[in-house]
């Protein structure tokens, strides 16, 4: 509690002007008020004792002797029992609390401190009313521990939601973690509890002591909405003010919507912060990623960086996709104005910001979600739609209302408070089927017998049609590895209504298909053109994600087949692949410089590869792709449309070879793209163009500047009137030996 700066008072002793003398508190009253254990704490402590205005009763354990100190005048208070003091005031008088213990021969110490129990309510009628209903749009502005000025008395205001508890408390480095100092108020049938405590300002660490519905004690809980959390391996949340940030980013802002459209290009480098860089033993702190983070993605020529979730999580092994503070970005970089200095960062270069979100599931350490008020209030309590057997983690009851509130709230949180320019929702499909993962009999089916997850989805769309509406410009991105129709379909045509899709199938196919030697790779010719089928279905994003370098799946040049040439010259051929295909590209940290190992969340990058000219090759070749990506409209405006391709040759099977064009809007000049896909060069190959003339040669990924062999079309080919797979003209050109080449039609000659 606060101590306030002590001043010198006199005692009443004027009979005419004393209050009527105390009355003795009940023996119910005082052991409950020293259990700590009070239902409805303001009914006893405070100045209305049992509704007596002016009866005011205090418990201060460690107290011998409490004054009510009221305009210079002090009010003695009678001990009724250890720590529990009682008298008679003014009643609506504001007071302060003089408070004494010890002896002067044995030091006496006196201070003095606001009493929490003389300040009203601080959430609103509105408030409570749309938090029932489970319709606030805003939780963290009404819950969590939030620093405000209440009634002229700066301190915090702790609110959380535990319809089931018959108490809970305020334990923090501020009362001793004593449950007894701080028990808080139930607003009404909401299932929330308040207390505002003078005094308590940033920095301070808290939980809540919770009895739940037969009594018993739990765990210590830290705070569902909590916007800062102690360092792991310590679970306490921490109170943190997250307003009066200084903002630079309007003309981003400004601007995002076109920069994120779907005909926008969108190159996308994947980070796991903890891991990208280090300093020493330690991590990058959010400032120093601010500079050195935020210098390396604007130079590699990538739009965007998706941070892996920064949501405060216990175990650094899960990478975050098992949060347990949902509301809190993670203390292990620094706090959440320093975050913001990130994105900050970011926007002023010209790059968004995206995060990943795990609101399929949460973890069950004793300190989070799990039977939170001593129920499964935020799971649900059958473990065949509770609990999770992939991850062993608790799934999230979607379909209660104040789940789905807390849920969709978090979604507006971190666009609104922190900038953020769109989510990518972690393990949709996991959402999406009840039976995911599971065998007969261990789940449930919905109410028409089937195995979607209605309740699931009726989430998905809404917190897409929520965040899409009240935050302009943001997009919202799904993980979604299955062929469930719509994801990026808006609500209103009957869709998810996410913005964009990972293209999982894609990934797959295409990383088999390079994984076998060439020499087979005719009989899997399918597994590159494929994707071409469907790549239009949605607004994809195509995926080489940490999913792919981790678990003994081998680092990206470790896929690759053949000597330490030809895996290089493999990597090289499929990036070109990749960047020519129609949908949005999403790169994980070193992949964009052929790490040689899988990825390891513990260690940095292994940055000292940069130093073999062939791995500073493969980093070159991915910042001209990017470079040449954003500045053609043909390969990037209409990467989710049908229009913006079509084939040239997808039949030379026989040699696996691959040829198609990109188109862009009226007067972009189209885009050939060819790749060879066997270590054979081959001069003289045939190509049929889509427009007669001069085609440059703007990508070759066997130039010698990226560790090629350096051979080609000397900067470009003219097409000759030679008929050739429906096209009037056609070129002759070589083909490096496992090699992409992109050209980019100049004009007529």
């Amino acid at each position: 509690m606060s101590k306030l700066v002590f001043q010198s008072v006199a005692v009443n002793t004027d009979p005419m002007t004393q209050p009527t003398p105390t009355p003795a508190l009940s023996a119910p009253d005082l052991t409950e008020i020293q259990t700590g254990r009070l239902a409805d704490p303001f009914s006893l402590l405070g100045p209305s004792h049992r509704g007596h205005a002016g009866h005011l009763v205090v418990h201060l354990p460690d107290a011998q002797r409490v004054t009510a100190v009221i305009d210079g005048t002090a009010y003695p208070l009678a001990a009724q029992a250890p720590g529990v003091f009682a008298g008679m005031i003014p009643p609506g008088s504001a007071y302060i609390l003089r408070v004494g213990n010890g002896s002067p021969e044995n030091g006496a110490q006196e201070w003095e401190q606001e009493d929490p129990y003389r300040f009203g309510p601080v959430l609103g009628e509105l408030d409570e009313y749309l938090i029932g209903e489970g319709t606030h749009q805003r939780l963290w502005h009404v819950l969590g521990a939030r620093v405000i000025r209440h009634e002229g008395v700066e301190g915090t205001c702790f609110a959380l939601w535990a319809p089931s508890a018959q108490a809970v408390a305020v334990v923090g480095d501020f009362n001793q973690w004593d449950a007894r100092r701080a028990p808080m108020r139930p607003r009404g049938t909401t299932g929330v509890w308040e207390l505002f405590i003078p005094g308590v300002a940033e920095g301070a660490s808290y939980k809540y002591r919770i009895i739940g519905p037969d009594g018993r004690e739990l765990p210590l809980k830290a705070d569902p909405i909590g916007f800062g959390s102690e360092h792991p391996p310590q679970t306490a949340s921490v109170v943190r003010s997250i307003t009066g940030y200084g903002w630079r980013d309007a003309a981003w802002l400004e601007g995002r919507a076109e920069a994120q459209d779907r005909r926008a290009p969108m190159s996308v480098y994947e980070v796991h912060l903890g891991s990208w860089r280090k300093r020493g033993d330690r991590p990058l702190s959010y400032v120093e990623a601010a500079t050195e983070l935020v210098d390396y993605a604007v130079d590699m020529g990538f739009t965007h960086i998706e941070l892996m979730p920064i949501s405060e999580h216990p175990f650094a092994g899960s990478w975050g996709y098992q949060p347990v503070g949902l509301y809190a970005p993670t203390v292990r970089h620094g706090p959440p104005h320093e975050f913001r200095d990130l994105v900050d960062a970011a926007h002023a270069r010209g790059l968004g910001i995206i995060l990943d979100w795990v609101p399929g599931h949460f973890p069950s350490d004793a300190h989070g979600l799990a039977q939170f008020d001593g129920t499964a209030l935020y799971e649900h309590a059958d473990p065949r739609e509770g609990f999770h057997p992939d991850w062993n983690t608790c799934i999230y009851n979607f379909g209660r209302r104040e789940v789905v509130n807390y849920l969709t709230s978090n979604a507006l949180y971190w666009l609104e408070e922190y900038h953020i320019d769109g989510l990518r929702v972690d393990a949709v499909a996991s959402m999406l089927y009840r039976d995911y993962s599971r065998k007969a009999g261990e789940w449930v089916p919905n109410i028409h017998g089937g195995r979607e997850n209605l309740e699931a989805i009726a989430l998905l769309q809404r917190v897409n049609t929520l965040t899409y509406g009240a935050v302009p410009g943001s997009m919202m991105i799904a993980e979604e590895s299955t062929s469930f129709p719509g994801v990026s379909r808006p609500v209103d045509a009957g869709g998810l209504g996410f913005g964009f899709k990972w293209n999982m199938g894609w990934m797959n196919d295409t990383l088999r298909y390079m994984e076998h030697a060439p020499i087979h790779r005719r009989h899997h010719h399918h597994l590159m053109t494929f994707g071409i089928d469907y790549a239009f279905s949605e607004n994809f994003i195509l995926p080489i994600s940490h999913d792919e370098v981790v678990h003994g799946k081998g680092a990206m040049i470790a896929k690759m087949p053949g000597d330490a040439w030809e895996k290089f010259a493999n990597l090289r051929a499929y990036y070109g692949y990749m960047w020519g295909h129609p949908g949005k590209k999403l790169l994980f940290m070193g992949c964009e410089f052929a790490q040689a190992h899988e990825w390891n969340h513990d260690a940095e990058l292994d940055w000292a590869a940069l130093s073999r000219p062939e791995n500073a090759g493969i980093q070159r070749l991915v910042r001209d792709l990017n470079t040449l990506y954003r500045g053609t409209p043909a390969l990037h405006a209409r990467d989710c449309e049908a229009e913006g391709f079509a084939w040239l040759d997808g039949g030379a099977t026989d040699i696996s070879v691959f040829a198609w064009a990109r188109f862009g809007g009226p007067g972009d000049d189209p885009v050939v793209v060819i790749a060879n896909m066997t270590p054979v060069e081959r001069p003289g190959w045939r190509c049929a163009f889509p427009q007669a003339g001069h085609w440059d040669e703007v990508l070759n990924t066997d130039a010698a500047i990226y560790g090629g062999g350096n051979r080609g079309n000397m900067g470009g080919v003219v097409t000759e009137a030679v008929a050739h797979h429906g096209h009037a003209q056609s070129a002759q050109i070589t083909l490096p030996p496992l090699s992409t080449v992109m050209f980019r039609y100049r004009g007529a000659e």
